[in-house]
């Protein structure tokens, strides 16, 4: 057996761990920290803040739709109507930023001259440019032209849910506006003159928000806008409306996509009913608008309208969702 001679190696020189000074290290130990702040807001603003939306209260909607009918029917050119706009102005302006009041004389068809109207604007996160407007109509109808009794058609309509209860609605997110700034420049609009309109002539109703749309110009262009109209009935159910999926289809998705996340059924994904309401010469003036509402209400145009027919929890689960629309941070 060989003697197996043993290879000299070659002796590796030892190298010295490079120092890094300290200047270095603080630098990149604030960089990493830094990091990690901007990946815990991100997590907390994508995450955390959609799912803590702030809470709906549906009695304290309902007792502003309570109110607003305490006053008698809002026609236009009457006491009611008058202190029923006091109270609008000044429910408002507790909590917005700035609240205008946009007033026009108008002549209806069927009235014997003409009437003063307002449309009330209130302004939250005024500095920011991209805005949403939410609206409702504050007015009620005149005539009951929907009774079987026809001797009552002359009569004026309560208008709990045609006209209490969207902006009851607005009311409440006015408040939780003010509690917790959005993330968005919100503008409530009470169009007023919507209901005494002609059955037939469309052009006739709508009058506030025709007036609204025709003096903006081009110089107002919200991201989109949500009207609410008959939103309080103690049966809810919101089917899409033909207007709103033809020219603002997108808005439309997103409402009822937020609906479905918040787990409220009553928003239904099916198209039923055309309807010129509000938010039409709004889509006529280029603003993406919808209009959410339950036109499958047995007592519209009634002396049936009243408080009763309408709930806190129908209020509230609507309530729920324009919030969510509101503060759906990933869109901002």
């Amino acid at each position: 057996m060989a003697k197996i001679k043993k290879k000299k190696t070659a002796t590796v020189p030892k190298i010295a761990p490079r120092r890094v000074p300290a200047r270095a290290a603080r630098f990149y130990w604030i960089l990493g920290a830094g990091m990690a702040v901007v990946l815990a807001v991100v997590f907390i603003w994508k995450y955390w803040l959609p799912s803590s939306l702030p809470q709906f209260n549906g009695g304290n909607a309902f007792a502003l739709l309570q109110k607003q009918c305490d006053f008698g029917p809002r026609v236009p050119g009457t006491a009611a109507h008058d202190s029923c706009r006091n109270f609008l102005v000044k429910e408002l302006r507790r909590h917005a930023d700035e609240v205008l009041e946009q007033s026009f004389e108008h002549q209806f068809e069927r009235y014997p001259k003409p009437v003063n109207l307002t449309n009330i604007i209130a302004g939250f996160q005024l500095n920011a440019t991209r805005r949403i407007l939410l609206c409702a109509h504050w007015d009620s109808r005149p005539w009951a032209d929907q009774e079987a009794d026809s001797s009552k058609h002359k009569l004026p309509v309560p208008g709990a849910n045609d006209g209490a209860s969207g902006v009851a609605v607005l009311l409440e997110i006015a408040r939780l506006l003010k509690a917790t700034p959005p993330p968005v420049g919100v503008d409530l609009v009470l169009f007023d003159g919507e209901d005494s309109g002609i059955t037939g002539e469309q052009r006739t109703y709508a009058a506030g928000a025709q007036h609204f749309a025709r003096t903006q110009g081009n110089k107002y262009r919200p991201l989109f806008a949500i009207l609410l109209d008959m939103v309080g009935d103690r049966d809810l159910q919101i089917h899409q409306e033909k207007n709103s999926v033809r020219y603002a289809r997108g808005v439309v998705d997103r409402v009822w996509r937020l609906a479905h996340t918040q787990k409220v059924a009553e928003f239904i994904p099916t198209v039923r009913h055309e309807v010129f309401d509000d938010h039409y010469p709004l889509i006529e003036a280029g603003i993406p608008a919808i209009d959410v509402i339950d036109f499958d209400y047995p007592h519209w145009h009634t002396l049936n309208d009243t408080p009763d027919k309408c709930s806190p929890a129908s209020l509230e689960k609507v309530g729920k969702v324009v919030l969510a629309a509101i503060y759906d941070r990933e869109k901002w």
